[in-house]
């Protein structure tokens, strides 16, 4: 699965515990979508989280 490449923000890994108490792997995917954002260079596409491009830290373009 993608990173975000603003603030590295990827999957989270931990428990699923059900009402029995019984454990489970669960996995729990950052929310990042591939945009085309504003460069130095000009315009790429990058992989972003959604917070990130909530608060204004990239530009899109």
């Amino acid at each position: 699965m993608a990173k975000c490449a603003v603030c590295g923000k990827g999957v989270h890994f931990g428990n699923a515990v059900r009402h029995s108490h019984r454990r489970s792997n669960k996995i729990w995917h950052a929310n990042v979508k591939s945009v085309r954002v504003k460069t130095e260079s000009g315009h790429q596409r990058m992989y972003v989280c959604t917070s990130c491009l909530r608060s204004g830290k990239v530009e899109r373009g």
